[in-house]
């Protein structure tokens, strides 16, 4: 990233961190919860997901979604995670070495929340340095290329599944639960997370009546987390006569734990149970439609700083 002394305009991509081992799992956590401890059998779950993944690629994998945006735009492009490494701390000091002085901000998370986009924005602060300027991106739940790319991974997906099965399966778009409260706080995310479902049912030609829209991963706290569950879903499918679903994540853009637990071993697992068949769309992770959107943000910041 050496070119950033070149040209001091840069893009920051933000993600959450996932930790490199099960072993990393405690301090992982604490991260998470600004140092509060867990009770031991939370620690436990949560490493047991991660030994039954073998390890998460989140950071292998958004690594190289920051290379092919930097090779697309050909302007140096860095990754800071808010919980792990490389953290977002450590990535503003690096950029600020480069010799970078404004820096588009895009958090891979396309729908604004406070428990995420929020959070990212605050880890920005750890820059005291006045020669580095932020343009944050606060969302891009409804850029076109962004829903191109998870409705042509959702047509795939679906022609294999009617092909496997012999008929059209019901769609489950999905995106990650937040505390109930954060909504009713008046948080846009759950509005942006179905507005997404709904662009992306459009592009890939779905009608209204073969899908619907569940929050998945809420957490294990005692408060109340944002649904429908997935599970409720798929039961309330399986009264209406349905044999198989097809799950489609629109709050992720990469594998992880979300992606490779929560729905290829836990939902799938209890489909079988059942009695139901559970398929779901690629995830985007080095997706050219990812990369392209990314890169439309990028510059469409940078022209409009130009104008301004």
């Amino acid at each position: 990233m050496n070119e950033a002394a070149k040209n001091s305009t840069a893009v920051l991509l933000l993600a959450h961190g996932s930790p490199d081992s099960p072993t990393d799992v405690p301090s992982f956590l604490l991260k998470i919860t600004g140092g509060r401890a867990l009770p031991t059998e939370v620690i436990e779950e949560v490493q047991r997901r991660y030994e039954t993944i073998g390890t998460s690629p989140l950071t292998a994998l958004t690594l190289k979604q920051g290379e092919l945006l930097s090779a697309k735009l050909q302007l140096p492009v860095y990754v800071g995670m808010r919980n792990w490494r490389p953290f977002v701390s450590q990535t503003i000091e690096r950029m600020i070495g480069d010799g970078v002085k404004h820096a588009i901000v895009i958090c891979l998370a396309p729908q604004n929340s406070r428990t995420s986009v929020g959070l990212y924005r605050t880890s920005l602060r750890v820059s005291s340095d006045p020669g580095l300027t932020f343009d944050f991106i606060e969302s891009w739940h409804d850029h076109p290329r962004l829903i191109q790319a998870f409705a042509d991974n959702l047509k795939a997906g679906r022609a294999k599944a009617r092909r496997e099965c012999g008929r059209d399966v019901p769609i489950i778009f999905t995106a990650h639960s937040v505390p109930t409260r954060t909504i009713l706080e008046g948080d846009p995310y759950e509005i942006q997370a179905r507005h997404t479902a709904e662009l992306v049912a459009k592009a890939a030609f779905i009608d209204e009546r073969d899908w619907r829209f569940a929050f998945q991963s809420q957490g294990m706290t005692g408060a109340a987390w944002l649904g429908p569950t997935v599970e409720a879903t798929i039961m309330d499918l399986k009264r209406g006569g349905y044999s198989g679903v097809f799950i489609q994540p629109i709050g992720f853009l990469c594998d992880h734990v979300e992606i490779l637990y929560d729905i290829d071993v836990v939902f799938k697992t209890f489909a079988e149970e059942q009695g139901m068949r559970l398929w779901r769309a690629e995830s985007l992770n080095d997706s050219p439609l990812l990369t392209a959107a990314l890169a439309e943000l990028a510059k469409s910041r940078m022209a409009a700083s130009k104008s301004a």
